[in-house]
């Protein structure tokens, strides 16, 4: 195989998944300075006053999951709606952080330094802000505490185990956004896909490629409702997920001196979203970097296709692997908070040099009835139960699902504004 098509295929590993929250902008921010930073195990958080300039009635968010560092800048401007919309860039914005601050709040914004780390790590940067942010508290009034995606998962463990402890953290309300309580989905095909892309040896998996990192870290192992694993050319519940199931268990599964209220970036009621299972969702046209390679929207069934990898070996030939699920609900097309995940794919493949048919470019990534722990994603009937009517299945005491399927941790108002209404006095 030419070593210019092997750097061609090597250049898919800037691939990750990236919610609106994590995605670093190629355009300078304005992001106001914070008024301090505190330096915390396993990361650091950035703190803002409220509007008159005041370190009282905190709101502490935790960022969500990627690869690297929470970078401040990225994490503000997301949470407050201020980053570059290509898609539609003349869309009304919604200032989330300016607006907790004018209702007198001061935020708390939480980072890591390495955002894909074990949970039961990252989760004591939480639990050192939450001490911090009660020393510092002007009045003495409770605290919110959460977070977007996985930041939501940590706050959940650390406030549970600081009970369990018997430490005091002061919260009255703990939310989450949509947060995988009972996991996330990344389909199959893309996960195996992570393991094909070479090296510029032209060996796979390539531990160095992002992307095959993203899929294989600690925090996603803990998450993901589904793992492949490609050296067993199997699909199940990975050993660190269901160690970190049982920590849960050992500090009784959530907070219980606080108020539980989480929203959801995708529907109620029980709707399939617009990727109708067995279709291909994306497919390579192009001779290179991956002849033919087509992924399938995930179907119900036993032996089900999932995926047909192809790339050509350095020893000439092409290297080709058929990837099948068996018992998978249709997970694609859930209500869901969704990511590009086929259009990322085309996308990196199109930057590679290749040509593709990209036909359903976004999917469901957090299940609707994950995100407000109603049931689990394991099965078809659950998958699909419009969540909207299940409130007292929940352990969170109020939720919100979004009108329509959004992009995961997207800032929708109506999920937004309900949390501001909310908030502890």
């Amino acid at each position: 195989m030419p070593a210019e098509d092997v750097q061609s295929e090597a250049s898919l590993g800037s691939l990750t998944l990236s919610s609106p929250l994590t995605t670093t902008s190629t355009t300078p921010l304005s992001t106001p300075s914070p008024y301090a930073t505190w330096e915390l195990p396993f990361g650091k958080a950035w703190v803002h006053l409220n509007a008159d300039q005041q370190f009282t009635r905190p709101v502490l968010i935790a960022d969500g999951f990627e690869l690297g560092a929470s970078d401040h800048a990225t994490l503000y401007n997301g949470l407050n709606d201020n980053l570059p919309d290509e898609q539609n860039p003349n869309r009304p914005r919604y200032h989330f952080l300016d607006k907790l601050k004018d209702r007198g709040r001061a935020v708390v914004l939480i980072g890591f330094n390495e955002r894909s780390a074990s949970l039961l790590d990252n989760a004591k940067a939480i639990r050192e802000a939450v001490i911090k942010a009660n020393a510092e508290n002007v009045g003495g009034t409770k605290l919110m505490v959460g977070g977007f995606s996985m930041g939501g998962i940590l706050a959940r463990y650390a406030l549970a185990k600081m009970e369990t402890d018997g430490e005091t953290h002061g919260t009255e309300v703990y939310f989450s956004y949509d947060s995988p309580h009972r996991g996330a989905v990344i389909p199959i095909g893309l996960q195996a896909f992570a393991a094909f892309i070479p090296n510029l040896a032209g060996q796979a998996p390539d531990p160095n490629n992002d992307f095959y990192q993203y899929v294989n870290s600690p925090a996603a192992q803990q998450m993901l409702a589904y793992y492949y694993d490609h050296e067993k050319d199997e699909v199940g519940l990975h050993p660190l997920r269901q160690a970190f199931l049982d920590a849960l268990q050992e500090v009784d599964f959530w907070p219980r001196q606080t108020r539980r209220i989480g929203v959801a970036n995708g529907t109620g009621n029980g709707v399939s979203g617009s990727a109708p299972a067995g279709q291909i969702a994306v497919q390579s046209t192009g001779q290179r970097p991956f002849p033919g390679t087509t992924f399938y929207l995930q179907s119900q069934g036993e032996t089900v296709q999932v995926a047909l990898l192809r790339r050509y070996k350095w020893t000439g030939g092409v290297l080709e692997k058929t990837v099948t699920t068996s018992g998978l609900p249709e997970l694609d097309g859930a209500p869901g908070g969704t990511l590009a995940s086929y259009g990322l794919v085309a996308k990196k493949i199109v930057e590679a040099g290749g040509e593709v048919e990209l036909h359903y470019p976004a999917v469901c990534f957090v299940p609707s009835v994950s995100a407000v722990d109603v049931r689990e994603v394991t099965n078809q009937e659950d998958l699909y139960t419009p969540a909207d009517s299940l409130a007292g299945e929940s352990q969170l005491h109020e939720f919100r699902c979004a009108s329509t399927n959004t992009l995961h941790t997207s800032i929708v108002p109506e999920l937004c504004e309900w949390l501001l209404e909310r908030l502890p006095e």
